[in-house]
């Protein structure tokens, strides 16, 4: 699959383009550098990248400009990598249409984790095809949720945020997106509905609750469902 995908990385740094691209060819992807906001829009649109990487301090727009004018007209996924590590930053970024944001310095083999998880996420799961994490397991289709082999019961809600988070499996989803999905625009800011929620699916799918290996907590920002379970 890698031969045939294009990946987009747009930073100002060329020593982060050269690791960029030396990192990405290693794993067969085809890449495309560039190093400003404006050079990123055009190559976006003519270059038909599968995958973008797109940092945030680029010297003629802020990357999240960049990000929202890809949005007006394109689903491809992004992935930031920025060394701004603030939360408010990130759930900016994913609210407004990343699908992953990475912290510089960054590990090669997370980044390239980050980028497989993106690219599965945009193929999307067909609803006839089982997802399964470590021993736990959902069938969209079925809407059925087993753990080694058995059924799980999980309530209406409980049952929307895991097979939200599973269909996003590897991306972080902020608080405010799973609310949104789950009860509506109107309860955007209640998070301490969703963490009670958690905490209850962790009860029935976690194999101990008190140190999740699943649904994993990004402090501040929302939850990840790992795509394999320890």
């Amino acid at each position: 699959m890698e031969g045939n995908v294009t990946i987009l990385t747009v930073d100002d740094e060329q020593p982060i383009l050269r690791l960029l691209e030396i990192t990405l060819q290693a794993q067969g992807f085809k890449v495309i550098a560039t190093r400003t906001g404006n050079d990123a829009l055009v190559q976006a649109a003519t270059g038909r990248p599968d995958l973008v990487v797109l940092d945030l301090g680029l010297p003629d727009m802020e990357g999240i400009d960049v990000l929202r004018r890809i949005r007006e007209w394109s689903t491809v996924p992004v992935v930031i990598l920025s060394a701004r590590s603030g939360e408010e930053e990130i759930v900016r970024c994913l609210d407004a249409g990343a699908d992953d944001y990475l912290v510089k310095p960054f590990r090669t083999a997370e980044l390239v984790a980050r980028v497989r998880a993106a690219l599965r996420h945009a193929s999307g799961p067909t609803a006839a095809s089982p997802l399964s994490f470590g021993r736990v397991s959902v069938d969209l289709a079925g809407r059925k949720v087993e753990k080694g082999g058995e059924e799980v019961h999980l309530t209406a809600i409980e049952y929307g945020i895991f097979a939200f988070l599973a269909q996003n499996a590897g991306r972080i989803l902020t608080h405010g997106q799973i609310l949104q999905k789950i009860w509506g625009p109107t309860f955007v800011e209640e998070t301490q509905y969703l963490r009670v929620y958690i905490a209850q699916l962790r009860r029935k799918l976690e194999e101990d609750p008190a140190n999740p290996k699943l649904i994993i907590t990004e402090t501040g920002i929302g939850y990840r469902l790992r795509e394999t379970a320890d």
